[in-house]
C-alpha cells in the first residue's frame, strides 16, 4: 500500500487530474491515467529519481466489457528497489489513437506493432508502426470483440453438452 500512495501524491502533485483511479489490485498498484497525459506521466515515472521506473516490463491491449473502449497496459518496473506498477489508460474504440512510447523505451517498439496487429491501436509517432504476426492484407483485428470465438457456420458439434 505505501508504493500505491507514493506513486500516487508524486503523479497528483505533478499532474493534478491525470490519475483517473489509483488502487492496488491483488496486491499490484494499479493507476489509470487519462489519454491526453499518459505520455508525460510514463516519462516522469521513468525519469523521476526516487521512484525510477526505467524498465518497460510489458505493453498491451485491452478491450472493455462494453466494447465501448480499447485501453493500453504498461507494466513498469524499478529493478534496484524492485518495485512494479501497472498503467492502464483507455480511449475511444472508433478513435483508437495514442501517443507512442517507443522514444521512452525502445522495447515498446515491438510491443507497440503486436498491440496495433491485435487491437488496432495506433501508436502516434512510432518508426514503424505495421502489422507483425498477421498478413499485412488482414482488414480486421482479431482480438476485438466483434469477431466470435468460434466458427458460427460449423454443424459437426453437439452444443447440448455445453447448455446450447
Amino acid at each position: 500500500m505505501e508504493l500505491l500512495n507514493i506513486v500516487n501524491e508524486k503523479l497528483n502533485a505533478q499532474f493534478p487530474g491525470a490519475v483517473l483511479t489509483a488502487e492496488m489490485l491483488y496486491d499490484f498498484p494499479v493507476f489509470v491515467i487519462s489519454k491526453d497525459k499518459i505520455h508525460d506521466v510514463l516519462k516522469f515515472l521513468k525519469e523521476d529519481e526516487a521512484l525510477n521506473f526505467h524498465f518497460l516490463t510489458d505493453l498491451t491491449g485491452m478491450q472493455t466489457p462494453d466494447e465501448k473502449q480499447l485501453g493500453v497496459i504498461y507494466h513498469l518496473h524499478n529493478m534496484p528497489k524492485n518495485y512494479r506498477i501497472r498503467v492502464k489508460t483507455f480511449m475511444d474504440i472508433n478513435k483508437p489513437e495514442i501517443p507512442t512510447a517507443t522514444d521512452l523505451w525502445l522495447g515498446a517498439n515491438w510491443m507497440e506493432r503486436e498491440t496495433y496487429d491485435f487491437f488496432g491501436v495506433k501508436f502516434l509517432g512510432h518508426p514503424n508502426l505495421k502489422r507483425i504476426l498477421n498478413v499485412d492484407e488482414m482488414d480486421i483485428f482479431p482480438l476485438r470483440k466483434e469477431y466470435p470465438l468460434e466458427d458460427q457456420t460449423r454443424d459437426d458439434k453437439d452444443d447440448t453438452m455445453f447448455g446450447r
